[in-house]
């Protein structure tokens, strides 16, 4: 790192008994236990715009000269806007394992180093994709819903579910989650393919070099990729059209990986067979259309959160910080290609 080349560490300027101090960007509307105040400010000083009484422009200009370290909490935008604001700035954790919120080019051009939450949310988040797939089909929401709306008393038996095992599962984004996936379908005895950027010369699956040739060969998608310019709305009108109608969306990647209206479109004309949604293009908004769907089970971005993997990222985001701190390797670095 350069920074730790040209500059003396901050930990050998600073009294012994002196916080470091790092900035922290969160949006309101994030869970608090997404942030584990206490736990950082033990180690670290805090500087939080939501906790100040002046806007948070003038906060983070009065500060900026003393920052070197921002932490960005989930899913909170760190713009280049942000970043100009920052002119001592080396670091930016992310406490996220996507990084379509941060201005990685700009970081890139700075030489800003970036940090990510790596593989700690990589089983909870296959675990929860292979939840939404088992729900869409053999309809475990609906049939709640069903029994708890007294329909089981008043319809009979509820419509036969779809088996998982022999399922063609096509996967979106072949990295950590996405490996993750495929093992616990092999499991079930789902026949496993893949689209990446690029063929992967160790991994025994089909490649398929489009995602609508892997479309037409699956009897369900999974969306495990990140959200780029070259993958934003990756499911389109034709990915849909190859899928069939029989065929299933699961997305636990990023909303807008998928054309929502489109979706919305096939969903409601029984063009595709269901959809299991974890996130959303306008989050927290959700398309009213989806909400009376007994084939779509909705999720409020949740794949990533259990204490196991809020405590294992908690511990991250401090030994990050501290390896910074103290000019040792990043634990995850990010990839800024």
């Amino acid at each position: 790192m350069d920074y730790h080349q040209k500059q003396q560490s901050p930990s050998q300027t600073l009294p012994p008994d002196h916080l470091l101090p790092v900035l922290v960007i969160r949006s309101p509307s994030m869970p608090p236990f997404f942030f584990f105040k206490s736990h950082l400010q033990a180690h670290f000083h805090l500087l939080d715009p939501l906790d100040a009484s002046e806007p948070a422009h003038s906060f983070i200009s009065r500060h900026a000269p003393s920052v070197l370290a921002l932490l960005c909490v989930g899913n909170t935008p760190v713009s280049s806007e942000t970043l100009s604001l920052l002119p001592s700035l080396k670091l930016v954790v992310a406490s996220s394992a996507g990084m379509d919120h941060i201005d990685l080019q700009e970081c890139r051009r700075r030489g800003i180093s970036v940090t990510t939450a790596g593989h700690i949310f990589s089983e909870d988040v296959a675990d929860f994709a292979v939840g939404l797939l088992i729900d869409v089909l053999r309809r475990l929401s609906a049939g709640d819903k069903y029994v708890r709306s007294a329909l089981w008393v008043a319809k009979g038996p509820y419509p036969l579910g779809l088996k998982l095992g022999g399922k063609r599962v096509g996967i979106v984004g072949l990295g950590r989650i996405g490996s993750e996936v495929a093992k616990r379908l092999l499991a079930f005895g789902c026949n496993i393919a893949y689209y990446s950027r690029k063929e992967k010369p160790y991994v025994q699956y089909p490649y398929y070099a489009t995602v609508t040739d892997l479309s037409t060969n699956s009897d369900a998608l999974i969306l495990c990729c990140s959200l780029t310019k070259e993958t934003h709305h990756i499911i389109n009108r034709n990915v849909m059209e190859a899928l069939g109608k029989e065929g299933v969306i699961i997305n636990i990647g990023r909303g807008a990986l998928i054309d929502e209206k489109e979706l919305v479109n096939f969903l409601v004309q029984g063009r595709i067979g269901g959809a299991g949604l974890d996130v959303y293009e306008n989050e927290p908004s959700v398309p009213q259309q989806l909400f009376a769907m007994d084939n779509v089970v909705l999720a409020p971005h949740a794949a990533v959160y259990t204490p196991e993997s809020l405590e294992a990222l908690q511990e991250l985001v401090v030994g990050n910080l501290k390896a910074f701190f103290s000019n040792e390797p990043l634990l995850s670095p990010a990839r800024l290609e």
